[in-house]
């Protein structure tokens, strides 16, 4: 990269930076902004509560005019009274109601909302809503409508029937497992003759307003998906920050409404059909909700009866081993993937947490240490693993440092910008006299990053740092505010988090370090190119400061301690190399050389011949133009 590439990157992100602050609205904007946005919401709101009352009337009057109706296939069972059943373990408290027969309220136990709650309500009947739709020749059969009468009530069983006057009935029957897996399966029993000759599927419309049960609205809202999976393919989900609409082009195994750390999954034996309507929306901050979710699906029913339609639902915590231990209780004989509900990021990274991270994150949680302690030990152990590659890239750069004289004493000749060319090749015919590899110098950050990303995946993920505290810090799974205020600023939001200020910090140092560093081993041009790369890379942690901001502070935490260790690794390093030795051992293989060239071999006798081909055109190309 030459100085007039560089000068050009650093006045674009100075543009960039000066048009964005120039730009930012005033308050009066804002405010006005906010006014316009608050009024298109609520007219989005009395359009949706028009059309729902407008829904809710038209069933009604179908409802009335039913209940009128004597002769109406389920007349019995649209007379009734609305009643709760609750099926309870030590994990879950699932309550159903009498009216639609289905489920009304999810309770996880066991897990403090954000209001310190004891447990986490996951839904209410104000929140869900799932219904069953079967056409006849007739007429429409809606569960909603219909009061089923409750039988074979324990903790863990029950039977939900809805009579229909020929003696037939829609039969519910839920089983809750001992963890967080529903057994549950519809029935429709003697209404063969009421279906269509050639109708052999249901379709079923679920709805649900995901709750925010964290303090970071817009952290959690990032994490929080419709999820599905396809038939015997990979899972999928809706956008995570606008609204969208998606109709799917094959069966899938489940749809799931997921919030970062819990979810609601519905599993269907026989698949759903293709051509499934899924919906996502939004919701701004203050409404106590995350996303309104939507999911219009069909799958195989039995017009005989003789056969169940039958599904599953896992209601529980977004933990990637206990998901693993709870799929194995589906009575499906399908690989359903729940886990992939807990992102741990694209196919290499998922691989770096799936086969290191979780395995080490379970076994120093075993020793009962804390999240905070558990965090600094990964990155302990991962720091000793990458030591030894650390010292190696760290040699080679020092080599190169005391080299440095030598190399500008060597390349003096060469200080105009045309002979930059010849003077890469001599400084590579140096380094390989002195055996040194220039590029290794890069290695670290080629090391650190994958790790470094796999983290950013793992730890908002991490159920487990889901309200522990540790210093400070009273959540690591959310961010840590030293100072809050009402309103939002634009790039910072509410509040200032201490572990990103402190990352930031800890950024500027690595980074000061680093520079530091290279700039002792660069010769001629590459110095003073140097200089202008140290305003891009401090710039670098206030870009850092207004992505993290919202961040959980234990990612925010770990990336601290990861780099003040590694700038810890590199001080100890460069007060333990000697540079005199280092350098009377470089002057011996250097002379050992000139007695015995040895050819070079691998990227670096590619990179001369690569620099001998392109001095090569460009002296044609100069001959050309004299001539």
């Amino acid at each position: 990269m030459n100085r007039d590439t560089l000068i050009g990157f650093v006045l674009i992100g100075i543009v960039l930076i000066g048009f964005a602050w120039w730009n930012q609205p005033s308050q009066e904007q804002i405010e006005a902004y906010q006014r316009q946005q608050d009024s298109i919401e609520q007219v989005r709101k009395d359009i949706e509560a028009k059309a729902q009352m407008a829904e809710a009337e038209r069933k009604a009057a179908a409802e009335a005019a039913a209940k009128g109706d004597t002769t109406a296939l389920f007349y019995q069972a649209l007379n009734g009274q609305s009643r709760p059943v609750v099926l309870k373990n030590d994990k879950v408290e699932l309550t159903f109601d009498t009216k639609g027969g289905t489920l009304s309220k999810a309770v996880i136990l066991g897990f403090e909302d954000k209001d310190s709650a004891k447990n986490v309500t996951l839904f209410d009947s104000n929140d869900e809503q799932m219904n069953f739709m079967l056409a006849l020749k007739n007429s429409n059969i809606e569960t909603q409508e219909l009061y089923f009468t409750p039988s074979d009530v324990s903790d863990s069983t029950l039977t939900m029937t809805a009579p229909a006057q020929d003696g037939g009935s829609i039969v519910l029957r839920y089983e809750l497992g001992p963890d967080y897996m529903l057994h549950f399966s519809l029935q429709a029993n003697g209404l063969a003759g009421q279906f269509a000759p050639d109708n052999r599927s249901m379709d079923i419309e679920w709805k649900s307003k995901a709750r925010q049960q964290e303090r970071g609205f817009t952290f959690e809202n990032r994490y929080s998906t419709l999820t599905y999976k396809e038939k015997d393919g990979s899972t999928d989900y809706l956008s995570e920050t606008s609204e969208e609409s998606e109709t799917l082009e094959s069966a899938i195994d489940w749809v799931a409404f997921k919030n970062q750390f819990f979810s609601a999954v519905l599993i269907a034996k026989d698949d759903f059909a293709t051509g499934a309507e899924l919906k996502s929306v939004p919701y701004e901050k203050g409404s106590g909700y995350l996303k309104d979710y939507t999911a219009r699906l069909k799958t195989q029913v039995d017009p005989k009866g003789v056969t169940a339609s039958e599904f599953e639902m896992y209601i529980g915590p977004n933990d990637f081993r206990l998901i693993k231990e709870v799929e194995e209780q589906s009575r499906f004989g399908k690989d359903l993937d729940l886990e992939q509900l807990v992102y741990l990021g694209w196919p290499l990274f998922r691989i770096i947490n799936r086969w290191f991270t979780i395995y080490v994150f379970d076994w120093l949680t075993s020793w009962g240490f804390s999240m905070g302690v558990v965090l600094i030990l990964i990155t302990l152990l991962l720091k000793a693993i990458t030591f030894p590659m650390v010292k190696k890239s760290y040699m080679s750069s020092a080599k190169m440092r005391v080299l440095k004289p030598k190399l500008e004493e060597a390349t003096k000749q060469y200080d105009k910008p045309e002979d930059q060319m010849q003077k890469q090749q001599a400084m590579m015919q140096l380094y390989a006299q002195y055996g040194v590899s220039p590029l290794s110098g890069c290695l670290p950050m080629l090391i650190q990053m994958p790790i470094w990303i796999a983290m950013f995946n793992f730890v908002p993920n991490a159920i487990q740092l889901r309200r522990e505290s540790f210093l400070w810090i009273d959540d690591l799974s959310t961010y840590d505010p030293i100072v809050e205020w009402s309103t939002n600023i634009w790039g910072i939001g509410d509040h200032l988090s201490l572990t990103c200020i402190l990352f930031c910090v800890s950024n500027i140092l690595y980074s000061y370090m680093t520079m530091r560093q290279q700039k002792d081993q660069m010769v001629g041009q590459q110095a003073e190119q140097m200089k202008m790369m140290q305003w891009m890379m401090y710039l670098m942690p206030l870009m850092f400061f207004f992505m993290f901001n919202d961040y959980s502070s234990g990612l925010n935490f770990y990336y601290f301690i990861s780099l003040f260790f590694s700038a810890a690794i590199m001080w100890v390093l460069r007060k333990t190399t000697n540079d005199a030795k280092l350098l009377a051992i470089l002057e011996a293989r250097y002379e050992e050389n000139k007695k015995n060239p040895k050819k070079q071999s691998g990227l670096a006798a590619r990179l001369e011949a690569m620099q001998k081909q392109a001095e090569e055109l460009q002296r044609q190309r100069q001959n050309g133009y004299k001539k």
